[in-house]
């Protein structure tokens, strides 16, 4: 079967800013996202739970997308306007699709 190459964003992000990072992914042509909660995790400040309320929105979320890679860069910049003042972690990453005409 025939794969294609695309990008895999992980965007991990108060929930408070969930509406405004997916709002500026859509203007960057980003046609499809998926949003999954974030548990917990470990980081710079230590470790933190969603039961510990890191947040006063009640914890952090992850924004998955996958992307044609020509599609990167816009992406990248519209998000970095968000997660740039806000506590944030994304990552990108090679992947392969079996539906280009998808992405």
């Amino acid at each position: 079967m025939q794969t294609h190459q695309a990008k895999r964003v992980a965007i991990i992000i108060e929930q408070v800013m969930q509406r405004r990072l997916t709002e500026v992914l859509k203007d960057a042509g980003v046609t499809g996202f998926t949003i999954l909660p974030v548990l917990g995790g470990s980081g710079r400040s230590g470790e933190w739970s969603r039961e510990g309320q890191v947040t006063r929105a009640g914890g952090m979320v992850q924004v998955v997308c996958v992307i044609k890679p020509e599609r990167l860069d816009p992406l990248l910049e519209a998000a970095f306007k968000v997660v740039d003042r806000h506590i944030g972690v994304v990552t990108v990453s090679d992947c392969e699709v079996l539906r280009a005409e998808r992405f």
